[in-house]
């Protein structure tokens, strides 16, 4: 995979056939993609996981973010039940809309979804992990933007 992306966790899911949902987290750091990936995934409680990519900065290892990276990542964890992709800040938004414009640049069923990062990637890996669907997995990172921390 180039640099800047991680691997995909593979998919093992119980019941095995079934798509699941992969989930993409694109940074302007490479860092920060792979360690919220981690963390999503060491969260999630062991068992069965969907499939999950940081893309994060640009092809040199630099700041920044990259569409090559994003698009290859998006493919990577395409398991047929759609791609969520969440986004640190402005760029990054940009590209992944830019990208979605562009027909067959994401798998089908790509979506950028509107959530705080850290907290949103957490939320749409458990649910994505437990068997959710693409809008399930929407929801649940979209609604971390309620989570109070008081």
């Amino acid at each position: 995979m180039p640099e800047g992306t991680s691997a995909s966790v593979p998919d093992r899911r119980a019941g095995g056939d079934r798509p699941s949902v992969g989930l993409v987290l694109v940074s302007h750091s490479a860092a920060v993609a792979s360690a919220v990936a981690e963390l999503a995934r060491g969260l999630a409680g062991g068992g069965p996981t969907a499939p999950v990519a940081a893309a994060g900065g640009d092809p040199g290892g630099g700041l920044g973010t990259s569409a090559e990276l994003i698009a290859d990542a998006a493919r990577a964890v395409d398991r047929g039940a759609g791609v969520a992709l969440l986004v640190d800040l402005g760029s990054a938004v940009l590209t992944v809309k830019a990208l979605l414009a562009e027909d067959g640049e994401l798998p089908e069923g790509a979506r950028l979804v509107d959530a705080p990062f850290l907290e949103g990637a957490v939320a749409a890996f458990v649910t994505a992990s437990a068997g959710g669907d693409l809008d399930a997995v929407a929801a649940a990172a979209s609604e971390a933007y309620e989570y109070r921390k008081e």
